[in-house]
């Protein structure tokens, strides 16, 4: 930036916390929507996990025309245009809860989604290019520390509405006496989500309008940020093979992590752990994420470097995973729910050695890496086909390939290509 101050960079990253917050809170009610909406919907695992597929699918059909749409726009004006879009899917959700149609609500999470495309498209090199490349981790880590106090504050608020007592409407729907009460029981079910969905709407349209009326500075990642500066002989994108590399690590990471963030209610149950219990599982993993955040602005880049940090995290998930699929019960689920510390350094260091090096490629490349955010919709569709044919528990095995490639990337993928 042209005017760098110690004040305007603090705002800017308050700013961007802030957006970083609220996509983390509308990313993480996906935990309660699964089993709100299998119930709500009569629907199978395989079916439920169409929520994921709906609201992570659109990274991949959004990401590149976002792009696009940032460089007419530039970073602000997109930020808040992507809120805006935000505020339209969650509208959709009020006529789908009144037709307790979950197509309908399967558009207003792919809606959503579109709109953290945009805003995950702006925001992450946005993070990244505020300040040095080799503090990179530790910024992404502070934003990942806000995204994911929202990610435990919000299933805590959305499933005392949506599932504090479901497991006495099911009591109710097993033993109804005919088709029209069961539906009359489904219907009231499914209308608990609106009144929650109005207040969000209308947070969103708020902070769209504050960003935009905002002192937030736009950034020109091309021009001013010398960190970030492409080789002179670069001429494609496609001469960065390391970004490539790193996009499939993206879509394993994301995928990962949403199958043990938004699993672990349902995996509960299928334990035979009350849901007035299981309903809080989803907070118990981000808060590992939130610990193992702290401990990457404490160690990176000072004591250990962001390349070292995923190495380990790598490890860690694969010995969590073994403990899931090898244990049982309560100890099976802390397992899951401690992969949230495997998780939390990988997105804030794959993305800055996936980006390093590619100046002007640097928005095209960030619209790739948040198209890998695909992951989340389709390894989790493939966990609940796993999960109908075996089990909920015996379908984690899926997790170890992701785990064993992530690995592959901290240690060479990350080099493949690179020139300093």
């Amino acid at each position: 930036m042209k005017s760098n101050t110690k004040q305007s960079y603090t705002t800017s990253l308050f700013l961007v916390g802030c957006l970083f917050f609220i996509f983390g809170f509308v990313t993480w009610l996906n935990g309660t929507l699964i089993p709100f909406l299998k119930a709500a919907c009569e629907l199978n695992n395989f079916q439920s996990y169409f929520v994921t597929f709906a609201f992570f699918i659109s990274y991949f059909v959004m990401a590149l025309p976002s792009s696009a749409i940032l460089r007419a726009t530039g970073f602000k004006k997109g930020m808040s245009l992507g809120l805006f879009v935000m505020a339209i899917g969650t509208v959709i959700f009020i006529p789908a809860a009144m037709q307790r149609s979950f197509t309908f609500f399967l558009i207003g999470l792919f809606t959503q989604g579109l709109g953290l495309s945009i805003l995950q498209t702006a925001t992450n090199p946005y993070v990244t290019i505020l300040g040095s490349e080799e503090s990179a981790a530790r910024r992404i880590s502070i934003m990942g520390i806000a995204n994911k106090v929202a990610g435990i504050l919000s299933p805590l608020i959305l499933a005392t509405i949506l599932l504090g007592d479901i497991d006495t409407v099911k009591t109710k729907l097993a033993s109804a006496a005919d088709v029209a009460a069961k539906s009359q029981l489904l219907d009231d079910l499914a209308r608990r989500i609106i009144n929650p969905y109005i207040v969000l709407t209308i947070a969103l349209v708020v902070l769209a309008l504050l960003v935009l009326i905002s002192p937030l500075p736009d950034i020109d990642d091309e021009e001013e940020n010398p960190d970030i500066k492409a080789d002179s002989r670069t001429t494609s994108i496609f001469q960065h093979p390391y970004l490539f590399f790193g996009v499939f690590a993206i879509f394993l990471y994301v995928g990962v992590e949403v199958i043990a963030g938004d699993s672990i209610i349902s995996y509960g149950t299928y334990l035979g752990i009350p849901i007035n219990e299981a309903k809080f599982f989803t907070s118990f993993t981000l808060g590992c994420m939130i610990a193992g955040y702290f401990l990457g602005i404490l160690l990176t880049p000072n004591f250990i470097s962001q390349e070292t940090a995923l190495k380990v995290c790598a490890v860690l998930g694969i010995l969590f995973t073994i403990g899931v699929l090898t244990s049982d019960g309560r100890f099976s689920v802390y397992c899951l729910a401690a992969l949230g510390l495997a998780h939390s350094i990988m997105w804030p260091a794959i993305w800055p050695m996936s980006l390093k090096g590619l100046g002007r490629f640097t928005k095209t490349g960030a619209a790739l890496l948040i198209m890998g955010i695909a992951g989340g919709a389709v390894l989790p569709l493939l966990y609940g086909h796993l999960a109908d044919l075996q089990n909920n528990q015996a379908a984690y095995w899926i997790l170890i390939p992701c785990y064993l490639y992530i690995l592959y990337f901290a240690i060479w993928g990350h080099k493949v290509g690179y020139k300093k």
